[in-house]
């Protein structure tokens, strides 16, 4: 955690600065200054800067962040706005009073530092085994109410060696009568699908919530968890009745770091649209809540450039998400199924493309104790059809499978220390020899320790 004094005497070595410098009022300054200031401390997710706003723990929205409970989706869908701290206000024309400002008074930044030490069973040739990471990512967040019906979750990150954007929802939202039955609607913009999401089964927010970035992992995973920072969307939704949910977004090539517009240079980019579909059922009886939903995607991207052969792919999710409170904590459940078709190729001439599908299930349990403990136990199943080309070794197939098991402790809500260890079945199409280098399933075992902190 960061001391007040460091802290108080930095931000007045700044602010001095700053005033030598007649720039106080550059915006982007202030976030480059403000990275300065807050990196050497080792004091998303659940983002203090939204407690701020709301002046409400971190409990009000998450079981052990980021995982939300029927309080955070509702903040998320009503589009970051809750506010209880006080606001800057205009109602415009007296003699036609209505709200033409509403804004808060600090700007809603909030920093977010994972740090972590990683090892696995064998040691990789050419690889140094026991490895730290400080940091594994550095965030700066703006998130929170920009306006009484518009708000925002925009996160900056600094990883393996880069600073880039990286997840960010801008959205409207407001509610309105149909019929008799109550709708909330809201508009979104967003930089990767499924990002936007409310359930902790969708590919941007499920568990492992962290892992080793610097530990072996499967190769192929759905097109629908690889599109962040590489597309923008906009999207519309609504709930009806508190019941059923339902979303539509279309995506289009935005690549973080490559040309833009695409030329020649880029590769994977989108040929026309992304459709994005999600639909939802949610009910809560009792102590009881549960979610039964579905989710897709169809893509055609050019393999190289912006002309030629095409990989055209269609992505398509069930999901599952059950919760209860119970005396001394909470317990959920989550799991989700994503069936992909995949041609390679050639879309417009069979003859010269190839097919193939691939299936992703993942399931986990997890039990958050009110002292601060928590443990999760998952599982994860990934099978394919032969794919010699990505897959040489082994059945030439993309299987990989195996099991998750963390237990965490929060000192303070904002706080998470954790260990981690993922224990492999299978990777990459075999238990043994999976790389035709004689390297086993098991030996990319890792423990994994993270220190997650925000404020």
């Amino acid at each position: 955690m960061e001391k007040k004094q460091s802290w108080l005497k930095s931000g007045s070595h700044v602010v001095d600065l700053l005033k030598i410098h007649r720039i106080i009022n550059d915006f982007t300054k202030w976030m480059i200054i403000l990275i300065v200031i807050l990196a050497p401390f080792s004091t998303v997710k659940s983002l203090p800067s939204y407690a701020r706003q709301t002046l409400m723990s971190c409990t009000a929205c998450h079981s052990s962040f980021p995982e939300l409970n029927s309080f955070g989706r509702q903040f998320k869908m009503n589009g970051y706005t809750l506010t209880s701290a006080n606001t800057i206000n205009d109602q415009g024309d007296t003699l036609k009073p209505r709200t033409r400002l509403n804004l808060l008074n600090n700007l809603p930044l909030s920093v977010m530092v994972q740090s972590s030490f990683t090892s696995i069973s064998k040691d990789v040739v050419g690889q140094q085994n026991n490895s730290g990471q400080f940091p594994q990512q550095l965030s700066l967040f703006f998130a929170g109410q920009i306006t009484p019906h518009i708000g925002s979750f925009i996160q900056m990150t600094y990883a393996d060696g880069s600073f880039g954007m990286d997840n960010a929802d801008i959205r409207y939202a407001n509610t309105t009568s149909f019929g008799s039955s109550s709708l909330l609607y809201g508009l979104t913009l967003n930089n990767n699908p499924t990002s936007q999401d409310l359930w902790n089964t969708s590919p941007a927010w499920r568990f492992p919530y962290a892992s080793a970035s610097s530990a072996p992992s499967p190769a192929k995973r759905p097109l629908i968890e690889s599109l962040g920072g590489q597309v923008i969307g906009v999207g519309a939704y609504g709930l009806l009745n508190n019941l059923i949910f339902a979303e539509f977004s279309t995506y289009r090539s935005a690549q973080i770091g490559l040309a833009n517009p695409p030329d020649t240079t880029n590769a994977n980019v989108v040929k026309d649209f992304i459709p994005y579909w999600r639909l939802a059922l949610q009910h809560e009886w009792g102590k009881n809540y549960v979610e039964l939903g579905t989710y897709g995607i169809a893509s055609n991207q050019y393999l190289k450039g912006i002309s030629g052969a095409l990989d055209k792919f269609v992505d398509i999710g069930v999901d599952l998400q059950y919760e209860r409170p119970m005396t001394l904590g909470t317990f959920s459940f989550h799991s989700s199924y994503t069936f992909e078709n995949e041609t390679r190729g050639d879309v417009t001439d069979l003859t010269a493309s190839t097919k193939y599908n691939f299936q992703a299930f993942k399931a986990d349990a997890n039990v958050f104790l009110k002292n601060g403990c928590g443990a999760t136990f998952g599982y994860f199943n990934n099978t394919g059809s032969v794919d010699v080309t990505n897959f040489p070794n082994g059945n030439n197939k993309p299987n990989s499978s195996g099991f998750i098991f963390q237990i965490e402790y929060l000192p303070w809500y904002n706080t998470k220390f954790a260990a981690q260890y993922v224990a492999y079945q299978n990777f990459d199409g075999s238990s043994t020899n999976y790389d035709g280098a004689g390297r086993n399933a098991a030996n990319n075992n890792t423990i994994y320790l993270l220190a997650w902190l925000s404020f």
